[in-house]
């Protein structure tokens, strides 16, 4: 049975010494010296584990009198009121925010060598003062800061502290610019509160893209304007035959700004030409022979196919591309492409060649699982790599030869980055075609040297998607995705030099009382050291 799993109480130490100091003929009893100060933590141990960490001397202590100041942009202000945001409930300090004068907490926006996402952290004495060249970087520099403090902080009532920063200097940027987790909301939807929630969570360990996978043979969930049936019909059930949903254009809106908010980037994705159930069952004239199949509940694969052949649907692409597009300002757009067992291969390529340029006249960039290497790509389109170690060579190779001819890649091994994937064989969650997935084998390897032949400029990043046959709610989303998705997130971030399990999973178990804190179900891997329950 999953449960959350609370931190180990708090158990003060009295120590009671007696001193008989005999002195003039006079004997003086010793006071009970009071409890030493907790230890701030380290500046090395946090997830991501950061490029460069100097440990310096005198901690920062957050008090009462603590303000937060925001140099510069308007976006450097608004995370500075969402740092104080965080802070406020826990520490039950007023912390305003300004723009000049002293300030234990500065954000400073400045040229230097931090890229697009960096950032500089130095804490001593005197106060914190995160420096970055772009407001992402003081951001993920705000959640570093975050987990350098105790994990009471998230607590949505005042605690007792003390709020103390270790002293010293992380210097940090990411080795990848793509660090992405997928949500599949067509196997069972989730509503726009719970997908906030799930970017709440990336947010904390600097993932920057949400995939969304917002259509499948079982339910289609983003309104189409011109064609309405799409979402009314097709988003009316999920696996199980369960109600279903689907996102009107107001609620889709609401999770790009508030992704955006969190420095998150939403990507898209209509599946297509396989996984289309849903809008054939929605349109008739979508399928070859114009009988619209009944709508799909189960979770096989493969079945369903766009007929390639019927000018309808390039109309019903363009139109699809067009609207979504236009509510998407990030810029990719996820086409899909994978297991379309009922499509020719002559119909596959046919089809991507039609598609592809649609993408491109809307303003995105095309992204596709890895099938579209056996097609043609398009000029700077990304494939997203979601075979297995052991997959066939033939199917390596051709992805390994778009890399060379310019293809991008995400990586995606589904025996080590799918979140779907079983811990074990107990594991009441989840599916296991992929293999087991334990949390050592989801981190252990490199992303660099994963396909041997692919350019190191070929590899834009990693992506750890959480198919949803078997995840329902909350807390089976969590119980997946934790503790995988930390280390999903450093393989993206860190530097190559950084990883090492031994080290990692020390730095993992830190993470489980600020799940605790946070509300997070998580999986207790006997692999990893908990702290005692």
């Amino acid at each position: 049975m999953r449960s959350h799993h609370r931190t180990t109480p708090r158990t003060a130490r009295v120590l009671g010494t007696l001193l008989l100091v005999a002195a003039a003929g006079s004997v003086t009893v010793g006071a009970t010296p009071a409890a030493a100060p907790p230890a701030p933590t380290p500046l090395g141990r946090v997830v991501p584990a950061p490029a460069s960490v100097t440990p310096g001397a005198a901690p920062y202590r957050i008090t009462r009198s603590t303000v937060i100041r925001a140099d510069g942009s308007g976006a450097g202000r608004r995370v500075a009121e969402y740092l104080a945001h965080l802070l406020r409930p826990s520490t039950g300090y007023r912390l305003p925010v300004t723009s000049r004068g002293p300030a234990g907490i500065r954000l400073v926006l400045s040229h230097g060598p931090f890229g697009a996402e960096g950032y500089r952290l130095d804490s001593g004495r005197d106060g914190v003062t995160i420096t970055a060249a772009a407001p992402a970087g003081l951001f993920h520099g705000v959640q570093t800061l975050r987990q350098l403090l105790p994990a009471a902080v998230e607590k949505d009532t005042v605690r007792p502290g003390p709020w103390l920063v270790a002293g010293g200097t992380i210097t940090d940027r990411p080795r990848y610019a793509y660090r992405g987790a997928m949500l599949d909301v067509s196997r069972h939807f989730f509503t726009v509160a719970q997908v906030k929630r799930y970017i709440d969570q990336l947010a904390l360990y600097k993932i920057n893209e949400l995939h969304l996978h917002l259509s499948d043979d079982q339910g289609w969930r983003i309104a189409v304007d011109s064609w309405p049936r799409l979402a009314a019909y097709g988003g009316s059930t999920q696996v199980g035959g369960g109600r279903g949903g689907f996102y009107t254009k107001a609620q889709y809106r609401e999770i790009v700004r508030y992704a955006a908010s969190r420095y998150l980037e939403v990507v898209p994705e209509i599946d297509m030409p396989g996984h289309t159930n849903a809008a054939l069952a929605s349109y008739a004239r979508l399928n070859c022979d114009g009988a619209a199949p009944p709508l799909y509940t189960g979770t096989e694969v493969g079945f369903s196919s766009l007929c390639v052949g019927r000018r309808v649907t390039y109309d019903f692409a363009d139109d699809v591309i067009r609207e979504l597009a236009a509510l998407t300002p990030g810029r990719y757009l996820h086409i899909g492409g994978d297991e379309a067992h009922s499509t020719s291969h002559e119909d596959y390529v046919t089809f991507m060649d039609r598609v592809q340029p649609v993408v491109a006249k809307y303003g995105k960039t095309v992204i596709g699982w890895h099938q579209l290497t056996g097609a043609r790509p398009a000029r700077g389109a990304l494939a997203q790599y979601w075979g297995l170690d052991d997959t066939g060579a033939a199917e390596k190779a051709q992805v390994v030869r778009a890399a060379q001819h310019g293809t991008g890649l995400i990586l995606s091994p589904a025996d080590r980055m799918y979140l779907d994937m079983k811990y074990t064989e107990d594991t009441e969650l989840g599916q296991d075609w992929a293999g087991l997935v334990e949390v050592r084998r989801s981190y252990d390897w490199d992303p660099g040297a994963y396909l041997p032949g692919v350019p190191a400029s070929s590899v834009r990043g990693v992506e750890a998607p959480l198919w949803t046959e078997t995840v329902a709610t909350d807390a089976d989303i969590d119980y997946m995705a934790f503790p995988r998705l930390p280390g999903a997130a450093e393989l993206g971030w860190s530097p190559a030099a950084t990883h090492s399990w031994d080290a990692y999973k020390v730095r993992l178990a830190a993470q489980a009382p600020r799940w605790d804190a946070l509300g997070i179900t998580y999986y207790r891997s006997p692999q990893v050291p908990w702290p005692a329950p």
